[in-house]
C-alpha cells in the first residue's frame, strides 16, 4: 500500500503574553523571552521568509538570510535555525527547508526522511492554515499564520510543566 497523509487539526494563534519582569531564570525559560518568541511576526519578516523561497541567487539568499536572522534576533529574542513549509512545486515534493545558516532550499518528497529536529515540523507544515514553521535548535516548533500570528505549542517543550 502506499503512503498515506491524513489531514490534522488546526489550531488558534497565540495570545499575546504578558511581559514578566520578575526573578532571572534560564534564557530558554524565561517568561519575557518567551512572550517576544509567540509575537505576531512583522509583515516585513513575511515578505522575506516568502523571498527565500523565489529561487534568489547564492549571495542575495545568504544577505536575506542574515537579515532575516537579524531581525528574529532583535524583535523576539531568538532566531529560528530555519522554517519548514509546503512545497508548490507540485509532485513528488511536498514540503521544503529554507535553512538560515546558509540560505539552503532542500524540498522533500513524502517518503523522505527530514533531518533532525525539522521531522518533528513535518505534519505542521502540511497543513494548509500554516505559512511556515518556525525550526529552533532546542526542537521547539512554532507553526506561524499567514497574518504573521504564531500558534502556541503546547506539552513539555513548550515550557510548561507536563
Amino acid at each position: 500500500m502506499g503512503y498515506i497523509e491524513r489531514p490534522r487539526r488546526v489550531v488558534g494563534p497565540a495570545q499575546e503574553l504578558q511581559q514578566d519582569t520578575g526573578r532571572a531564570t534560564g534564557a530558554a525559560d524565561a517568561p519575557g523571552l518567551r512572550a517576544d518568541l509567540l509575537r505576531s511576526r512583522s509583515p516585513e519578516l513575511l515578505e522575506a521568509v516568502a523571498r527565500l523561497d523565489a529561487g534568489l541567487d547564492a549571495a542575495a539568499g545568504r544577505r536575506l538570510a542574515d537579515w532575516i536572522r537579524e531581525q528574529y534576533e532583535v524583535q523576539h529574542h531568538n532566531a529560528p535555525i530555519g522554517f519548514l513549509a509546503r512545497c508548490h512545486l507540485g509532485p513528488p515534493y511536498v514540503d521544503h527547508i529554507l535553512n538560515l545558516f546558509g540560505a539552503i532550499l532542500t524540498h522533500y518528497a513524502p517518503g523522505d526522511v527530514l533531518p533532525d529536529p525539522y521531522g518533528a515540523a513535518r505534519m505542521l507544515a502540511r497543513s494548509p492554515s500554516y505559512a511556515w514553521v518556525e525550526v529552533y535548535s532546542d526542537g521547539l516548533v512554532l507553526p506561524v499564520l499567514e497574518n504573521g500570528a504564531v500558534v502556541r505549542p503546547s506539552g513539555p517543550r513548550s515550557g510548561e510543566s507536563a
